[in-house]
C-alpha cells in the first residue's frame, strides 16, 4: 500500500548531498580550464539524478517543512515554500566559500494511461564563488511506466543550444562525452562510484532539530511504517494532514498570508518559480551525512 518512509523534501535533498565521493562536486571548482569545469558540472548534474522507488510514494511535504543537513563542510537547507502548487527550495554553501547551490523544484505530473510523466519545473544553479561562475541547469522528466512492464526512468533534454560535446551512456551506469571538434571521447561519470555505498544521514544534535524538520514532522508515521503497523501509520498521516488544514483555515480566517522563513518566492509566466535565499550562507546542521 503505503508510503516510502521519508518526505519528498528529503529525497530532493538526498539527490544533492548523498554521494559516495565528494570529488564529483570538488572537480567543478578545481578544474583549471573553463571547458574542463563545464564537463565537471555536467558530471555533477548527472550525479543528482537518482533511481526512484517504484510502487511506494514519499510523503507530500507540508507547507513550511524544512530539511537541514551537513555533509563534511557543505551545509544544505531545504524548505517547502508552497503547497498548492508544491514547490521546494534548496540552498547549500560550504565553509570555505567556494560553492553555492540554489535550486527551485516544482514537479508537475501528467497521466498518459500506461505511464505517468513528471516534468520538473524550476532551475538549478551551481555557483563557483571564487571563480565568479554560475551554471544554470534544468532537471529531466521522471517517466513512470505502468504497462506492459512497470519501471522508472528519466527522459527529456537537459542542455543548451550550443553543442560543444556529445554525451552518450546511461545515468545509472556510465556516461562518456565526445568533443565534437576533435572526436576525443572521455568517461565523465560512473554511477557505481557515485551512488553505491551511500550512507544514511545521522542525527548528531537532537536538541538542534527544528519542529519543522522532515524527520520530526513525519516521525510517528515513519515509526509505524517501519513496524508495519499500517493502521497506525494511516492514522498518524491523517493527523499531520488535518493539522495542516486547520492551520490553513486559521490563516484564511485571520487574513494572514503564509511567508517562507528561509527564501523569497516569486513567479512569472516566462521563468516560472524562483526561490532566492534570505541568507548568504547555510549554518552547520544537527543532521550529518558521514563522509
Amino acid at each position: 500500500m503505503f508510503n516510502l518512509p521519508k518526505s519528498q523534501l528529503q529525497l530532493f535533498g538526498e539527490s544533492a548531498y548523498c554521494v559516495a565521493s565528494s570529488d564529483v562536486l570538488e572537480n567543478c571548482w578545481k578544474a583549471e580550464t573553463p571547458l574542463s569545469r563545464f564537463t565537471s558540472v555536467v558530471s555533477w548534474s548527472i550525479s543528482t539524478t537518482r533511481p526512484a522507488a517504484f510502487g511506494a510514494a514519499p510523503y507530500n511535504p507540508v507547507l513550511g517543512e524544512t530539511h537541514h543537513v551537513s555533509r563534511g563542510n557543505l551545509h544544505f537547507l531545504l524548505e517547502q515554500v508552497s503547497h498548492h502548487p508544491p514547490v521546494s527550495a534548496l540552498h547549500a554553501t560550504d565553509d570555505a566559500e567556494t560553492v553555492e547551490m540554489v535550486w527551485c523544484h516544482q514537479p508537475v505530473p501528467r497521466f498518459y494511461g500506461a505511464s505517468v510523466e513528471t516534468e520538473v519545473h524550476g532551475k538549478r544553479e551551481l555557483r563557483l564563488l571564487r571563480l565568479r561562475e554560475t551554471y544554470v541547469m534544468n532537471c529531466p522528466k521522471l517517466l513512470i511506466r505502468l504497462f506492459p512492464l512497470p519501471g522508472i526512468d528519466w527522459s527529456g533534454p537537459s542542455s543548451s543550444s550550443t553543442v560543444l560535446y556529445e554525451i552518450y551512456g546511461h545515468w545509472d551506469r556510465t556516461v562518456t562525452i565526445k568533443d565534437v571538434n576533435n572526436g576525443k571521447t572521455t568517461e565523465i561519470y560512473n554511477a557505481r562510484n557515485v551512488i553505491s555505498r551511500l550512507k544514511a544521514p545521522i542525527i548528531r544534535d537532537r536538541k538542534g532539530i527544528l519542529p519543522t524538520e522532515s524527520a520530526a514532522v513525519w516521525s510517528e508515521v515513519t515509526e509505524a511504517i517501519l513496524r508495519k503497523d499500517w493502521e497506525r501509520a494511516g492514522e498518524e498521516k491523517r493527523a499531520v494532514e488535518e493539522k495542516q488544514r486547520a492551520l490553513q483555515k486559521q490563516r484564511e480566517s485571520s487574513g494572514e498570508n503564509w511567508v517562507p522563513k528561509h527564501f523569497n518566492l516569486s513567479y512569472n509566466k516566462e521563468d516560472g518559480w524562483h526561490c532566492s535565499p534570505l541568507h548568504n550562507t547555510v549554518s552547520p546542521a544537527p543532521i550529518e551525512v558521514p563522509v
